[in-house]
């Protein structure tokens, strides 16, 4: 009798154990969904950046891994193809004509040109600055740095030509496909000119072989310079996974601006902002010359991702007029604005 109760109670405590691993083994399914982000090694990225560092990715339930470009196309290109997920770059030709095939949806904001606070510099190398191009007035005759025909750089030219009055036509782009390239190219004099974010303006003015002569926000205000995008049937049909991408990317976003933009964060939390962002952008310098290219390069990155609609409806308008898009595509088209506030 004692020897059956015994096996009766060895029996009851393997079912609890085992009922206790099923219970456990339930939790772990719920695994957080892998993502790959596309990015690239600029401080504008930092707010991917953050969330990754201070755990909002993984709090959102996700499992980020980073995917590095040298331009915005091939990032286009990697979001259609499935190979990344979510990208963060500017609007460009290859974009939107991805997006006419049904490919990619803009789905909010990132990077934005805001007055009061410094944003893409106009540069010129020392050459030109020598031989008269001290303003952007002067770049008629000159050639202008670009990674490609359609990028960013090419609308930020046309821009400024056309405040200028200058026949885009009296201006040689020079498309180097790799933002290295063309920085190489306007350090050593082979281009005359170009366009860029602060933190890596800023850090070749600094060096005395590229002048700032003039500021973009002059030539395209309240300029959209990079949306946050991903595939069209992420943003149909996996609705839960994007909202909580953009929530995580959100969060990442408003601590930069308080650390680096508005600077209500305390100096602590700067100095802490910095060294994060220091793991993926300039990695090669000491933490002493990158630090001030990053907090000099910090401009605004949009709350809550909100999407600045009617400078992107202006862009599309502009690659449209040049012939840079094959179709008439639409506003709605390119856009998904159903998952950020846009104005």
């Amino acid at each position: 009798m004692l020897t059956t109760r015994f096996a009766a109670a060895v029996r009851r405590s393997v079912l609890a154990l085992l009922a206790g691993a099923t219970v456990l083994a339930g939790t772990a399914v719920a695994a957080d969904d892998k993502i790959k982000v596309g990015a690239l090694r600029f401080t504008s990225h930092s707010a991917s950046f953050i969330a990754f560092e201070k755990g909002y990715f993984k709090e959102a339930g996700l499992d980020v891994e980073f995917v590095y470009f040298q331009a915005a196309a091939p990032m286009a290109v990697a979001i259609a193809s499935g190979d990344i997920d979510y990208g963060v770059t500017a609007i460009t030709g290859g974009l939107i004509n991805l997006a006419d095939k049904g490919a990619i949806k803009v789905i909010g904001g990132a990077l934005h040109e805001e007055d009061g606070i410094d944003g893409s510099a106009i540069l010129v190398s020392d050459a030109a600055f020598k031989d008269g191009v001290t303003s952007p007035a002067k770049l008629a005759g000159r050639s202008f740095g670009i990674t490609q025909t359609g990028s960013s750089f090419h609308y930020m030219a046309s821009r400024i030509a056309e405040k200028e009055g200058i026949p885009m036509s009296e201006i040689a782009l020079k498309p180097l496909q790799k933002v290295g390239a063309v920085i190489g190219a306007l350090k050593s004099g082979q281009i005359d000119a170009w366009a860029i974010v602060p933190h890596i303006a800023k850090a070749l003015a600094k060096g005395g072989a590229v002048h700032i002569i003039g500021w973009v926000n002059d030539y395209a205000p309240d300029y959209q310079v990079t949306t946050v995008f991903t595939s069209a049937e992420n943003a149909a049909n996996k609705r839960d996974l994007t909202t909580r991408f953009l929530a995580a990317f959100s969060r990442g976003a408003a601590d930069f601006n308080a650390a680096l933009v508005d600077k209500t964060a305390g100096e602590d939390a700067a100095e802490a902002t910095v060294r994060l962002i220091h793991k993926y952008v300039y990695t090669s310098r000491p933490f002493e010359k990158a630090a001030p290219s990053i907090r000099n390069g910090a401009m605004r990155l949009n709350e809550g991702a909100k999407l600045n609609l009617s400078s992107v409806q202006a862009q599309l308008d502009w690659f449209k007029a040049e012939g840079l898009v094959k179709g008439d595509i639409g506003i709605d088209k390119l856009v998904d604005g159903s998952y950020v506030e846009t104005y």
